[in-house]
């Protein structure tokens, strides 16, 4: 089953310090949920690994990224990442990501993603995996908005005080805690839907 997604987020800080997050693969992972990179092969191929928790039980996903693109100029990243399970559930996706400037302090994220999924999560078709990957990357575009805010902190220069001359060089700042997508929880994402889904479908009969 295959699921193409076209999705733009906003992201609270310009491009060049939203760009610093998406052109580092080990930064980016931690803003999916449940995801990390688990080894470097080299500057384009990675290991990674996928937590998904369903109640009490943790499914984990391993595969591999492999970075197809990333070019400054035009702020794009391009990868292919594969995956699969012990259940034999298996899952390919290949992205272009790219970074439209709106000022110096805000930006755009535009995607294009095509997912193909097979076996047991095939089942769920189409429209639920669409639901489920919209609520997957709205998570994960407020983790990346964040951490390219925080990056945007740390190159802006303080601005002195009215009457003050401007101070030396300052020093740097204060590690900030890093900013790290929560473990995706699986069952209270399939409770939202069902709860969507029967909103949807009596909110609008009095």
């Amino acid at each position: 089953m295959e699921v193409v997604l076209d999705k733009q987020y906003p992201v609270s800080a310009g491009v060049d310090a939203a760009w610093t997050v998406l052109a580092n693969m080990n930064e980016l992972a931690t803003c999916m949920p449940g995801a990390q990179i688990t080894s470097e092969i080299d500057a384009t191929h990675f290991t990674g690994s996928v937590r998904v928790k369903v109640g009490p039980a943790v499914a984990a996903f391993a595969g591999t990224i492999e970075i197809l693109a990333l070019d400054p100029a035009t702020r794009t990243l391009k990868m292919l990442g594969k995956g699969a399970d012990k259940g034999g559930s298996s899952a390919s996706m290949e992205l272009t990501a790219n970074l439209v400037a709106i000022d110096a302090t805000s930006c755009t994220l535009v995607g294009h993603a095509e997912v193909i999924v097979n076996g047991k999560f095939a089942q769920f078709g189409g429209r639920m995996m669409g639901s489920v990957s919209d609520m997957i990357l709205a998570q994960f575009a407020v983790v990346f908005s964040q951490k390219a805010a925080v990056v945007q902190a740390a190159l802006a220069p303080a601005a002195p005080a009215p009457g003050e001359s401007a101070a030396p060089a300052a020093a740097a700042p204060a590690p900030q805690a890093p900013v790290v997508a929560q473990e995706f929880n699986a069952l209270g994402l399939i409770w939202s839907l069902v709860k969507s889904f029967f909103a949807n479908l009596f909110g609008g009969k009095r």
